[in-house]
């Protein structure tokens, strides 16, 4: 790290005030007023005079910048749970660290999972849309707006990890009942708690599923995990919610599959382009088949400060020569 009395810390995106304000008390920061996304050659500039970079998750950290780094860069601190955007192998190569902001999004995530699942089916969002706009609502009906229960009905969880449990908590007080697909299987105890049934098939756990939610991280082997052939599996009044990352479902198959009513619908969070959502998803939208939301699943004010808290406390660490206990090494093939 280097001699100055602080660490020269740049962050790429404003952050809540307490965040800021608290490194401002701890570090030589270099904050993004604007809040606009910075450019290839903004991120080389930090990279080259930082002992710290603190970028999001929206921050493409390539190889070609990580090699245009000075010598004085020894942490990247990504403010998210997600490292995807930065290559971690790069990274390693020079002595760089890179830790992330694992646990403190749990929750959240979780709720909004749990929210897109209740959307969806009770069309909540149409409704809403409906009396806001400038048609006049002609009053209750017993045909009018029908959706469907999901008390009873069979939530297919993509990944138990922390957030996938967290999601499966709360569907069980909703009555669903809980099967999961993960790379291992959950301790027993988890597992008796929940009432959960482990499916080491994908595709038969996809063919049973009423609901399929998409909870494990972007790595190259989930890349379209959800492809049109996996998709075709899965029964046509079924729904899928995906708060993980857009990547992971092939989106050009979701939206034919939605418009061919060989699917009922989607809640989705995240999109393979965005910022951005493909016009034909926005179509479904306006239409009521599918609920989009801007990347808000982890946004909630105590959850940017606890990721903030993290990242601080990983700068904090490596600067009192020991490792930050939230370094991420590379994946061994």
């Amino acid at each position: 790290m280097s001699e100055r009395s602080k660490p020269v810390v740049v962050i790429t995106r404003k952050l809540p005030e307490p965040v800021e304000a608290r490194m401002a008390e701890l570090f030589d920061v270099r904050t993004n007023g604007d809040d606009r996304p910075m450019s290839h050659a903004d991120l080389v500039s930090a990279v080259r005079e930082a002992d710290v970079l603190v970028p999001t998750i929206t921050d493409r950290i390539s190889r070609t910048i990580i090699e245009k780094a000075g010598e004085r860069l020894k942490l990247i601190a990504n403010f998210g749970n997600g490292i995807d955007n930065i290559d971690i192998s790069a990274a390693h190569e020079r002595g760089i660290h890179v830790t992330n902001t694992p646990t403190v999004l749990n929750e959240d995530t979780a709720d909004m999972t749990m929210a897109l699942i209740l959307a969806v089916p009770r069309r909540l969002v149409e409704g809403a849309s409906l009396l806001q706009s400038s048609e006049t609502w002609a009053g209750w009906s017993p045909t009018w707006m029908l959706g469907r229960r999901i008390w009873g009905k069979k939530l297919g969880i993509i990944g138990m990890g922390r957030i996938g449990t967290a999601v499966a908590r709360r569907a069980k007080a909703f009555g669903l009942e809980i099967h999961y697909h993960n790379r291992r299987r959950v301790d027993p105890a988890t597992e008796k708690q929940l009432g959960a049934t482990y499916w080491e098939s994908l595709d038969q756990m996809l063919a049973r599923a009423d609901i399929v939610s998409v909870n494990c991280p972007s790595t190259p082997a989930t890349f379209h995990l959800l492809s049109a052939r996996r998709l075709a599996l899965i029964q046509p009044h079924a729904f899928v919610v995906n708060t993980a990352r857009g990547e992971v479902i092939d989106e050009a198959a979701l939206v034919q599959m939605i418009e061919e009513n060989r699917l009922a619908g989607a809640g989705l969070d995240v999109f393979e382009t965005m910022p951005s959502a493909n016009r034909k998803l926005m179509k479904l939208a306006a239409s009521g088949r599918v609920v989009l939301l801007p990347h808000m699943g982890s946004a909630t004010l105590e959850g940017r400060i606890d990721m903030g808290e993290k990242v601080i406390i990983n700068i904090r660490t490596l600067i009192d020569g020991h490792r930050p206990p939230d370094r991420i090494l590379p994946i061994r093939g």
